[in-house]
């Protein structure tokens, strides 16, 4: 396998070049004396030195070792808490946290760079940093002043870890069915008791302490979701001066055993009671997790995206190594017994598939990144509200289709292997083996696709869908003609998009049905629009730049194959929406 390396270039490109990001960090005054594009290219070259040469090497060691637990404990692969401890000591944890309490600060635009980087080194090491970040969120976004001191400066500098306990044995997607308590008590705090499953990072040993955030329900709380309250639980308890006191009131009951991911620990959390304290208002909950949850949806984009970066990198190093055969065209290794595979139209086919999906995906990420950025610095009121809604609508098209895409990645990655990507010491089966969880947890792709559909096209009437809709056509109307090639076949996509968009609103109207039936296919469609936006753009810039190096010109020949090859999958995905739902309900449930 490969050693990896971090696509430095490809991300300044993106951040520098084509969206030119320093210039809106300039026009909010919270990061314009914090980070500029000297400050960024120093933090991301240091991010991929870590990434590359501390936590890369432990992937497929942490793989074959896995989490173990014996009597509540659980303990972590070889190498995994010397490896924590640097990441931690250089700051990384708290990369994007608030700095009153210890975070470096840096935008979303960043922080996602490097969760790029150590999903693509070892996608089961980064959920450990990656749900303290999340949780760090929820703590400063809604806990109060007295929990933020306490908790956070130990978290962001990865002292202590974090972990976010949503699901139970009954309840998973629809969390207001949860039957976990929480009773209130003289002092202030509540007692926590119930069971929460898959919680990640619910126990190790990597860090001193681990502070659980929990969703629970008052004694006298209202059914449903906005009954769902949330909770600070420690592991260990903290007395006023900071030190470490009890064990709390819970325990880890078991971890899974799971088809991929095998060195981050997958948690059965048994809370007895437990000592905690509410983060916000009674019945606020959802509120409150939701906060990291567009956050969170985006990074489990970016983790699908670092496992097809990782799958390409190993890809592209054997095609032109491995000889078999000879070109259609004729020998052009002669000097060799067969040609290098790299040769052959269809491993040309796979590879540049996977380039134009890692690289359109890398761009639509970051620009969501900037989207969130805006919403929370931006100090104009009509921009963060255009900018929210903006996060609204891109957040499940992220999560799903990044992900979905890193399926058909990775898998094209093992294929061009051969027999060798079915043998696990050359890695490619465990990239697609971790993949595979990015598609289900964070919310079901499948659901990811009502809640675009639903909630944010039907839900908003549109309005949420003609800002993105309004950009991209403002885009094509002065498009240079020199980029015809590019803005036509963009303009053809979106007004399809619109097109679609109108009908379903309308079948909406009358048939429920209508929205599940065409989510999936719907969201594929904008997800495919979407990165031709992101492929036109960068070949504006590509284009004038071209004679410069030849980074441009591969750059313009992936744009070229994007466009001739993976956005005609539009057409038979729109056909599908169009057939609505009858073709769905034809069997009884019997006839199945």
């Amino acid at each position: 396998m490969a050693d990896y390396k971090a696509p430095l270039r490809d991300m300044r490109f993106v951040l520098n070049e084509v969206f030119e990001v320093s210039k809106l960090w300039a026009q909010l005054p919270a990061l314009a004396d914090v980070v500029d594009e000297d400050t960024a290219a120093a933090i991301l070259e240091e991010a991929g030195k870590i990434t590359g040469g501390v936590i890369a090497p432990l992937n497929r060691s942490g793989d074959e070792e896995g989490c173990s637990w014996a009597d509540g404990a659980v303990k972590t692969p070889a190498g995994f808490r010397e490896a924590y401890q640097a990441y931690a000591d250089g700051g990384w944890v708290g990369v994007g946290g608030d700095p009153l309490f210890g975070g470096m600060g840096m935008p979303k635009a960043i922080s996602a760079q490097v969760e790029e980087m150590v999903n693509s080194a070892n996608l089961s090491f980064g959920l450990y940093p990656m749900l303290t970040a999340g949780a760090c969120l929820s703590i400063n976004a809604h806990a109060s002043e007295e929990l933020k001191e306490k908790y956070l400066p130990n978290m962001y500098s990865g002292l202590w870890a974090g972990s976010m306990c949503l699901t139970e044995p009954h309840a998973g997607t629809d969390l207001g069915i949860i039957r976990t308590k929480a009773e209130p008590q003289a002092d202030g705090s509540y007692k926590i008791s119930g069971t929460k499953i898959f919680i990640t990072g619910g126990e190790h040993d990597l860090t001193e302490n681990i502070i659980h955030l929990v969703l629970a329900k008052l004694p006298d709380a209202p059914a449903g979701p906005k009954g769902i309250s949330l909770f600070l639980v420690p592991k260990i308890m903290v007395n006023a001066d900071g030190s470490l006191a009890e064990q709390n009131a819970l325990s880890c009951g078991s971890i899974e055993h799971k088809m991929g991911i095998k060195a981050s620990a997958t948690c059965v959390m048994n809370f007895d009671g437990a000592t905690g304290w509410i983060v916000d208002a009674p019945n606020k909950g959802l509120a409150a997790m939701f906060t990291m949850m567009n956050y969170e949806r985006l990074g489990v984009g970016i983790q699908g995206l670092s496992l097809g970066e990782r799958s390409y990198q190993n890809a592209v190093e054997y095609a032109r190594d491995r000889i078999q055969s000879r070109a259609p065209t004729g020998p052009q290794a002669k000097d060799k017994a067969a040609d290098p595979i790299i040769v052959h139209p269809d491993v040309r086919r796979m590879l540049l598939t996977m380039k134009a999906l890692n690289e359109g995906g890398r761009a639509f990420s970051s620009y969501v990144a900037m989207q969130l950025d805006t919403a929370k610095f931006s100090e104009d009121a009509t921009t963060r509200k255009r900018a929210d809604e903006l996060v609204a609508l891109l957040t499940p098209v992220a999560k799903a289709f990044l992900t979905d895409m890193a399926l058909e990645t990775t898998v094209h990655g093992q294929q061009i292997f051969g027999g060798h990507g079915f043998i696990r010491e050359w890695g490619q089966e465990q990239l697609i083996r971790d993949c595979r969880i990015t598609q289900i947890y964070e919310g079901t792709n499948g659901i990811q696709a009502l809640d675009l559909v639903g909630r944010k096209v039907v839900g908003s009437g549109g309005a949420f869908y003609q800002h993105f809709a309004d950009e991209i056509k403002a885009f094509t109307d002065s498009a240079d003609a020199s980029l015809a090639e590019f803005v036509n076949p963009l303009k053809e996509a979106i007004a399809n998009l619109e097109l679609m968009t109108a009908d379903l609103l309308a079948r909406a109207k009358a048939n429920p049905n209508e929205v599940g039936a065409a989510s999936v296919e719907y969201l594929q469609v904008f997800g495919y629009t979407a990165y031709a936006y992101m492929w036109a753009l960068m070949a504006r810039t590509a284009l004038a730049k071209q004679g410069q190096d030849e980074f441009y010109v591969s750059k313009l020949g992936t744009a070229r194959f994007y466009f001739a090859r993976l956005l005609p999958r539009i057409h038979s995905l729109t056909a599908s929406v169009k057939a609505g739902s009858e073709s769905l309900y034809l069997l009884d449930a019997a006839q199945f």
